[in-house]
């Protein structure tokens, strides 16, 4: 992993999403150099340096988009909006929830994102999930040159990531190329479900991955019986558990194993294993609506596959980084072990011939990403014959 800050994890990996998620190293690079005095102090401190480098990078980029835009340069404009919607969200998700400038650069993301995707002319469609009387939102992106309906991933978040991330990193164009649809969403406690709409995370998953299951089955563009889930760091419990609970899913598959997260948490209490955001542990309770520490860790076992993966019939594909410093390989093998009634189950694990080892591909990008478009397209269409 390229590590601009060296001995911490956490500014480096934020920093390596952000290039995975469509930034360019120029820019990342000046982000990162006034602050690299910074780091030295630890993953908690000096965030608002952080943030305040960052944020005016992406001020500068989103000064030449405008440039762009007024001489009539649309798609230079959607470009640069887009990419400077990355920094912003990248110097939001650094901070802490009490932390108030956050809480417009994550807005201003949110805005340019939007604009650069439409000035581009992207086809891509802002939805929204309904979800228990309230909705979760939501980025379709169509298949490229199908003829009738197409099947879908359904594509949800780790702990910390969001939509305009998976978007960014080329995940649903990977899909689209061959032939998939892609709903990228928010689910509760990520993104705008927690952000704006105040919805938390909760470990029975198959509640929202069921809701977006059921948003598909009103599109007449997707196949019913060919809609499948995918999930990424944290995803790596959500994912399975949704395919193990509602059967209705044609496939299941994730990008970085994560079978006993609540295992993973007394770990991380002893140091065991890098966190992936500063201020983690009021993070996790944010994020999942704990008012105390004790309470999330008196709540954190419900967040282990083992009562529930058995239960998985669908084919199932674990793939996870061989140098994985946030969840080690050893919960990818316990995911792949228990899935017993999975039609099949398919695991790789990446090494140093892949350059992509790291937690969910941060030290690469594409290796990963590519290999589980070509399993989902192939899977898909065994289950079409």
């Amino acid at each position: 992993m390229w590590e601009p800050f060296p001995g911490n994890y956490v500014w480096n990996l934020s920093s390596n999403l952000a290039l995975m998620c469509g930034g360019n190293i120029g820019e990342i690079e000046a982000a990162c150099q006034p602050i690299r005095d910074a780091a030295k102090n630890g993953e908690d401190a000096g965030t608002a340096l952080f943030f305040d480098s960052w944020i005016a990078v992406a001020n500068n980029v989103l000064a030449n988009a405008d440039a762009d835009l007024a001489k009539g340069r649309r798609l230079s404009a959607g470009i640069k909006y887009q990419r400077a919607a990355g920094y912003l969200l990248t110097a939001e998700r650094m901070q802490s929830r009490d932390y108030a400038p956050r809480w417009q650069a994550y807005a201003d993301g949110l805005a340019n994102f939007r604009k650069g995707v439409e000035l581009q002319g992207l086809d891509v469609e802002f939805v929204q999930i309904p979800y228990e009387g309230k909705f979760f939102t939501g980025l379709f992106v169509p298949a490229k040159n199908v003829d009738g309906p197409a099947p879908c991933v359904v594509s949800c978040n780790g702990l910390d990531s969001m939509k305009e991330q998976i978007f960014g990193a080329g995940n649903p164009e990977a899909n689209r190329i061959r032939g998939m649809h892609t709903l990228v969403i928010d689910q509760p406690g990520t993104g705008e479900a927690l952000r704006i709409l105040g919805l938390n995370g909760r470990h029975d998953a198959e509640a929202w991955g069921s809701a977006a299951f059921d948003y598909l089955l009103t599109r007449d563009d997707v196949d019913h019986k060919r809609i499948g889930m995918f999930g990424l760091s944290l995803g790596g419990y959500f994912a399975p558990r949704i395919a193990s609970m509602d059967h209705r899913f044609a496939l299941c598959c994730v990008m970085g194993a994560n079978h006993n997260w609540g295992e993973m948490q007394t770990r991380r209490l002893k140091r065991e294993g890098d966190n992936p955001v500063p201020h983690y542990w009021d993070h996790v309770m944010w994020v999942f609506g704990k008012k105390s520490l004790e309470e999330f860790m008196d709540w954190a076992p419900n967040m282990d596959l083992t009562p529930v993966i058995g239960n998985m019939k669908c084919p199932f594909f674990i793939m996870h980084g061989g140098g994985d410093r946030q969840i080690p390989v050893e919960y990818a093998q316990q995911s792949r072990d228990q899935a017993t009634a999975a039609a099949k189950v398919d695991y790789f694990i990446t090494g140093s011939s892949e350059y992509e080892v790291e937690h969910c591909g941060a030290d690469n990008g594409t290796f990963m990403r590519d290999m589980l478009a070509d399993w989902m397209a192939e899977t898909f269409a065994e289950v079409a014959r």
